[in-house]
């Protein structure tokens, strides 16, 4: 019997993202975003980290719905600005979601930054809660550095001024499976599969 699983969130790119891993694996589960819920309340990110985020996120969605809920949080940790925008990424320049204000306000502030201490890193944690309670979170990272003009047009956030460790390309530039193979994100996800076969199993 098919469960539907809800991605406690609006942006279809992850969406997207995660139906491609699920479609990888067999596992009989329809995902939804809460586009499907349109009277679902935003979750006020009040966490200290990004798993407590993602944590908020699904807990709140799962208690509304009565199904099991996948939510993350994710963003771009700088070490030349102490390891922010962090959890901040999505609203770093003042308003949630304006990826380019986003972008820009970062290269400014790294123009003076050398290219030998320009390295960063990708997080994600994300999160699953059945209606029934059970949680569990997950994480993954993606190394690499922050270049000084954007490039390519496939991903979204700070994806265009990010190169992966080991690649001349943006994470804008790479093929969408080239990216979920490597990407934080699709780090997270992918180890999140197996746990929501354990979970939607035991119901």
């Amino acid at each position: 019997m098919t469960q539907t699983v809800v991605l406690a969130t609006r942006n279809q790119h992850k969406v997207e993202e995660l139906r491609r891993i699920l479609s990888a694996v067999d596992l009989d589960v329809e995902l939804v975003g809460i586009d499907a819920f349109p009277d679902l309340p935003e979750v006020a990110e009040t966490g200290s980290s990004f798993a407590a985020n993602a944590l908020l996120k699904a807990r709140d969605v799962a208690q509304r719905t009565s199904l099991t809920a996948i939510a993350d949080d994710s963003g771009l940790s700088v070490d030349a600005l102490n390891g922010m925008p962090g959890i901040f990424s999505a609203r770093w320049a003042g308003r949630h979601g304006d990826d380019q204000a986003n972008l820009e306000l970062l290269l400014a502030q790294m123009v003076d930054v050398p290219d030998g201490r320009r390295s960063a890193a990708f997080h994600c944690a994300a999160a699953v809660v059945t209606a029934g309670g059970d949680e569990r979170v997950v994480e993954g990272v993606l190394e690499g550095q922050i270049i000084r003009e954007p490039r390519g047009r496939n991903g979204f956030g700070y994806d265009p001024i990010f190169t992966p460790h080991g690649y001349a390309l943006t994470t804008a530039e790479l093929r969408p499976e080239e990216k979920d193979a490597i990407s934080h994100r699709g780090q997270a996800f992918r180890a999140l599969v197996p746990v929501v076969a354990e979970l939607i199993t035991d119901r």
